[in-house]
């Protein structure tokens, strides 16, 4: 049944599985049903519990006590001990005397019983009345499972457009400069590792655990966002920033947080990521040791994921060639992280990076970008902004 169909309504015979040890017995109740059912019939316990098990599954047992050799009992408790067989209705058939064995197996979980001599009226009424409670029963299980799989659709269908509308955001601000190639996907994947590193970190673990990875690895891609609003002639010059085209540049810090809180407040709702999101955004350039801008945050104060999101980016920025700047080798870009480590970045999210270095430059070589070989005198920048 696909997700966008509703659970058909069911049409056929209701099958009826009679199970009795007195060929007369059966076959009168076989003549009784057969007008309106399809009658199967067993004569003893295991051939009823094979063909309890077998297709098509019995909507109703109709079930003597009086079985020989097997007990009526025992086969109940077969038939409820397997998953499978545990929902068939079963209604007890016994004789006029012994009712109230019939009366305990209701306590046993029966659906009705029947006694001999048998009122054709009767019969009929109570098995019409259980095959239509196990049809009920059958429709609501395809109902809830029809809509729980429409749910599921729904919410991966609003997943995958909440992805492609952060990567179409994302893509738009990396259009701008042209030659952060791959950045986006290498600096998630960084923010994966480290968060999949430190998530039993006791200075970690409660964060991550609360929070979603997934989350924070989804709000790392609009790390740069605030860049769409810096002039091209800034954030493209190939020479070095002035001091006060500097400060323009670190304004993307704060163009994208406001960005970000404008779309939580469109939100019907809070929005996990999008509060990651503007962290990230507005404090990846935050130092350690309150170095860093716009707010000059230190240690604890910085929010984890900008924590994260800091030495991914930075990591990136270094083994990266630009217009201003030939990337660093591996090896260096290693070294002067470590450097770093209790000035610029968290001393334990240093720790995580030195721990999977080799899987930092695995995604780093996975999605390198590509660039022209630049002519000899070609333009450098100083600045990793």
């Amino acid at each position: 049944m696909s997700a966008n169909t509703r659970p058909p309504v069911d049409s056929r015979p209701a099958v009826i599985l009679v199970v009795d040890g007195d060929p007369r017995s059966a076959r009168h109740l076989g003549e009784l049903l057969q007008a309106d059912y399809r009658v199967l019939a067993a004569d003893s316990g295991p051939a009823a519990l094979a063909m309890a098990a077998a297709e098509p599954r019995p909507d109703l047992i109709l079930l003597d006590l009086n079985l020989p050799k097997t007990e009526g009992y025992a086969v109940f408790e077969h038939l409820r001990a397997q998953i499978q067989l545990r929902d068939i209705p079963v209604i007890f058939a016994t004789d006029l005397d012994n009712v109230d064995e019939a009366v305990r197996g209701l306590d046993y979980g029966a659906a009705d019983y029947i006694t001999r001599p048998l009122c054709a009226r009767v019969v009929l009424a109570r098995v019409r009345t259980q095959v239509e409670l196990k049809r009920s029963r059958d429709w609501l299980r395809d109902q809830n499972l029809f809509l729980e799989a429409e749910v599921a659709r729904r919410l991966e269908e609003n997943q995958l457009i909440r992805d492609i509308s952060i990567h179409a955001l994302a893509r738009l601000a990396e259009a701008r400069d042209p030659e952060t190639g791959n950045h986006l996907r290498r600096t998630q994947e960084y923010v994966h590792l480290l968060a999949d590193s430190l998530r039993h970190h006791p200075r970690f673990a409660a964060y991550l655990a609360h929070h979603s990875v997934e989350a924070l690895v989804q709000s790392a891609l609009l790390h740069d966002i605030g860049k769409i609003g810096i002039p091209d002639h800034i954030l493209l010059k190939p020479s070095k920033l002035s001091p006060e085209e500097r400060e323009i540049m670190k304004t993307h810090a704060k163009l994208g947080s406001d960005a970000i809180e404008q779309a939580k407040r469109d939100a019907a709702k809070p929005i996990e990521f999008l509060s990651m999101a503007q962290e990230i955004a507005l404090y990846h350039h935050e130092r350690w040791d309150g170095g860093g801008y716009p707010e000059g945050l230190a240690g604890e104060a910085i929010p984890i994921p900008a924590r994260l999101m800091a030495l991914a980016d930075v990591f990136d920025a270094l083994i990266s060639r630009r217009f201003y700047k030939w990337p660093w080798s591996f090896a260096a870009a290693r070294e002067m992280i470590a450097h770093e480590r209790g000035h610029h970045f968290d001393p334990d999210v240093v720790d995580a990076f030195l721990a999977r270095f080799d899987d930092f430059e695995a995604v780093a070589e996975r999605y390198a970008s590509q660039y022209p070989v630049p002519g000899d005198g070609a333009p450098v920048r100083e600045e990793l902004d």
